[in-house]
């Protein structure tokens, strides 16, 4: 067995070809990935590849992240919610964890997170707060429908009747898609990436990458930001304005991707990942989706066991959120891409 640093378009195709022919494999284990974290954040990536005499056994895409203020550390694959060790024996799998792991000690990162959709029993503390909620969904619309429960046939009802429409596209709605969602960033004391990170990806997977948004009397009040991968649609940036939610837009945006993706052929609709009991978690909930639970191995350098919390559900946060949430629209934007490129 042996591990080898994937970079060239020639390696990019032996990569993709195993992603192809992997029945586990994810969305967020496709090559062209490597490009748009490099493009857009600048960080470097270590994307490596089990070889067996010749023959891709498995991957392991890693990106490090280095600041001051939230220290150094790689993830597989931040900003995503998978991406983690794919192989086809235990042998690929452990040779890539165990050179990951050197890498991480050369370059003193102090932790190392896989993000995996299954348990791989790495030997390591795994975060299993967060799940990925997902759907059925079908080409007739009418059996979708049928799928809800009285109370929510009722409010997509009402949401309806508020005159709202909804159009998807491509870059085309990029604009539109980034104003409502750094408006409702803001608002979450979030820092929001930047537009130019949403271009490349709709630039690097054309026909696998899309936008929905709703609009209401010429004003677009809810958007989303979807990534389909064989069966699969996966909505993983949504977001709606604050203004406008007496119109219940968020209702009226998941009933149409539900019938316009289950009648584009896919028979899984995915809400993206929650942290089990928020308020996403009960909206995603309330459409018949299943919690599926996701699996973050980490590696802690020194052998420690308190699992790093980077993110706006650590209580250290509280104050930075309240004190964001104040700031100017023009300002989140300006400065919120610089800080949230340093956060997985």
């Amino acid at each position: 067995m042996n591990i080898v640093r994937a970079q060239s378009d020639s390696d990019g195709l032996l990569w993709e070809g195993f992603v192809r022919n992997s029945p586990v494999a994810t969305c967020y284990h496709q090559w062209n990935w490597k490009r748009v974290i490099e493009k857009s954040f600048g960080w470097p990536t270590y994307y490596l590849t089990a070889m067996d005499n010749g023959r891709v056994t498995g991957l392991l895409p890693l990106v490090w992240q280095k600041s001051l203020l939230f220290g150094s550390f790689l993830t597989s694959l931040p900003f995503l919610n998978a991406g983690g060790i794919l192989a086809d024996s235990k042998e690929a799998e452990k040779a890539l964890l165990e050179d990951g792991l050197a890498i991480a000690r050369r370059i003193g990162a102090a932790s190392v997170e896989f993000r995996h959709r299954e348990s791989h029993e790495l030997g390591l503390p795994v975060k299993t707060n967060k799940v990925t909620m997902v759907l059925p969904i079908h080409r007739d619309p009418e059996l979708s429908w049928k799928a809800l429960d009285t109370k929510m046939r009722t409010k997509v009802r009402k949401a309806q009747s508020f005159g709202m429409t909804a159009e998807f596209g491509g870059m085309e709605f990029l604009d539109d898609f980034y104003a409502v969602f750094a408006d409702n960033m803001r608002e979450l004391g979030t820092p929001v990436y930047s537009k130019s990170f949403f271009s490349e990806i709709l630039k690097s997977f054309p026909n696998h990458t899309f936008l929905c948004r709703v609009r209401h009397e010429g004003v677009t009040v809810a958007v989303s930001f979807l990534c389909g991968f064989r069966e699969r649609i996966e909505a993983v940036w949504s977001s709606s304005l604050h203004s406008h939610l007496r119109l219940k837009p968020n209702m009226f945006l998941y009933w149409n991707l539900l019938q316009h993706f289950g009648q584009q052929g896919y028979q899984l609709f995915d809400f993206g990942r929650s942290s089990i009991g928020s308020g996403t978690y009960a909206f995603k909930q309330q459409w018949g989706a299943q919690p599926v639970p996701l699996y973050w191995d980490t590696w802690l350098a020194g052998g420690g066991t308190e699992l790093p919390e980077r993110n706006p559900e650590n209580p250290k946060f509280k104050f930075a959120i309240r004190a964001w949430q104040n700031l100017p629209l023009s300002v989140t934007k300006l400065i919120g891409p610089r800080i949230v490129r340093c956060l997985p």
